[in-house]
């Protein structure tokens, strides 16, 4: 693919006395920004792409707000590495805090660097390998009870699939007696975040006014956290030497003085690693899941590779490394459909960027979805080609075109858990079953936190026609 040329320098403009100065970053013209309005309103994700489309990479809004859209790799860079100091979490992100506390999705500065450093072995490949029986366990029990000729939500069998596996893996808590209580309480937050996402979260009301969407929230919030505090409070009381899942590492780590993480630091990681780990994992799963059966070509593909790898056996840690078409397919699906479907970062002082100077509280969004579906980077970029992947094409993009975790210094600490986790699901689920199209499948996209599809997606399930269990 032919790579885009290195990003222009800012235009100038001259100026009395003969002098030049860079012009401001584009803005919509007048007669766009009434016809953005609806879009932001009811098509977010339209009126995103509309934005970078017509006026670059580097889009100021109308609004008398300091907010600008990033569409351009080399200036994602400069945000997310070079200059990742100068930023901290926009104020969207950092309404999150309402649910997760100080945890590491919006913790700042050496705070957030010493918690960083406290998480990180919970993610070293060591740790890791012992999380693939449990992964495959937890699909293996779902699809149990599924029979060819059904009409499934898969997103809702996916997302008890990962809270399965985050209890298992994670918190070595058995608390799929309660899946559907932590489910609502999750899709809960997510539907009340999702009011709060876009330009209007700027003039959100502090979390104390008793509004109805705040005592909503509270109430979901107490939800989640009851089940937390119950399993914390177990592992307090009954502390085992031999317990290497998250939740034990956290209540065992020391920092650097000796001193371990305080009951409002475990609460606070746990809960952020537990809704992250949960629903975005789940959403990766419910798009292949759709795009295979939209595609049935590329899901005989799959079904091929797994045939080949597998035969009559479930995957296993040692198949990871043969089973690369299913991580394309997961690849691609992240492409298309990324759990994280926007970013963003605000300027702690006066900064430059892109040749462009910005104030302090200057915000920055950054949108995979835009960059994912961007011509400039991906041909036919609106097609599931999972065999786009082929060739090392990761390698062979500029960084920050594709970017289903982030980057940086603030990458998702749990990047390759989740990739792993993505895999041996797909393929332990895949190999059971094939899914087919139906009449009431329907994706209606819900931008909120993550990228959901608003009431479920609905697949039918067929039996493989040659199946090897």
């Amino acid at each position: 693919m032919k790579q885009p040329a290195a990003p222009a320098a800012p235009p100038q403009a001259a100026v009395s006395g003969g002098g030049t100065r860079p012009r401001r970053p584009a803005r919509p013209a007048w007669r766009d920004f009434f016809k953005l309005q609806p879009l932001f309103g009811g098509d977010l994700l339209g009126a995103l792409t509309h934005m970078t489309r017509t006026y670059g990479g580097l889009v100021r809004t109308r609004l008398p707000l300091h907010v600008y859209f990033v569409g351009d790799p080399a200036i994602i860079e400069e945000i997310l590495v070079r200059k990742a100091d100068s930023f901290r979490k926009d104020r969207v992100t950092r309404l999150v805090s309402r649910v997760v506390g100080n945890g590491l999705l919006v913790n700042e500065g050496e705070s957030w660097r010493h918690q960083r450093r406290l998480i990180q072995p919970a993610f070293h490949h060591q740790q890791l390998l012992s999380y693939p029986a449990m992964m495959v366990a937890a699909a293996e029990r779902a699809t149990a009870t599924w029979t060819a000729g059904q009409l499934r939500d898969v997103h809702q069998d996916m997302m008890e699939v990962t809270l399965d596996i985050v209890a298992q893996a994670l918190f070595g808590a058995d608390v799929s007696g309660q899946a559907a209580r932590i489910g609502h309480a999750i899709s809960d937050l997510m539907e009340e975040f999702g009011h709060l996402v876009g330009l209007s979260a700027r003039f959100a009301l502090p979390a104390w006014v008793p509004t109805p969407a705040n005592r909503r929230l509270r109430r979901a919030v107490r939800h989640v956290d009851d089940v937390i505090h119950g399993i914390i409070a177990e592992r307090r009381s009954n502390p085992a030497s031999d317990r290497h899942d998250l939740l034990s590492l956290l209540i065992q780590t020391r920092d650097e003085d000796g001193q371990p993480m305080s009951d409002a630091q475990v609460r606070d990681e746990a809960v952020m690693l537990f809704l992250a780990g949960h629903e975005t994992t789940a959403l990766t799963l419910t798009y292949a899941l759709y795009l295979l059966a939209a595609h049935p070509e590329r899901q005989a593909r799959l079904e091929g590779e797994l045939e080949r790898v597998l035969g009559a056996r479930t995957p296993a840690l040692a198949d990871l490394e043969h089973l690369v078409y299913t991580e394309n397919v997961v690849l691609e699906s992240m492409r298309l459909y990324p759990p994280a479907w926007a970013m963003g970062r605000e300027a702690l002082g006066p900064v430059e960027i892109a040749g462009f100077t910005f104030p302090k509280g200057a915000e920055f969004i950054i949108s995979p979805w835009v960059m994912h579906r961007d011509p400039r980077f991906f041909a036919d970029p609106e097609a599931f080609q999972p065999e786009r992947w082929e060739n090392e094409l990761a390698r062979r993009l500029p960084k920050f075109a594709y970017l289903p975790f982030g980057g940086g210094p603030r990458i998702c600490i749990g990047n390759r858990f989740a990739m792993m986790e993505a895999k041996l699901a797909l393929a332990a689920i895949a190999r059971r079953f094939r899914f087919e199209l139906a009449p009431e499948t329907k994706v209606d996209l819900f931008p909120s936190v993550t990228l959901r599809p608003r009431g479920g997606l609905k697949l039918r399930l067929a039996a493989r026609p040659a199946q090897s269990s």
